[in-house]
């Protein structure tokens, strides 16, 4: 490897602003628990399966049925 290497011509990547962002949520142990065996059956990771539901959630704008 070089000693020194010259980034003043680099450019920023044009992604970045598409990568997933990291957060941190207060989720029932149920629903982790329910996730968790989802993933197992689907052979992925479960944060990744609550990202696609949400996700999807999303596309279809899905609203929750909120009971206060």
């Amino acid at each position: 490897m070089r000693k020194h290497y010259d980034f003043s011509h680099a450019t920023k990547n044009p992604y970045v602003k598409k990568l997933k962002q990291q957060v941190t949520l207060r989720i029932d142990g149920g629903v982790i628990d329910y996730f968790k065996n989802l993933s197992g059956a689907y052979g992925i990771p479960y944060q990744s399966l609550i990202d696609l539901y949400i996700r999807d959630c999303v596309r279809k704008h899905k609203k929750p049925p909120l009971i206060i």
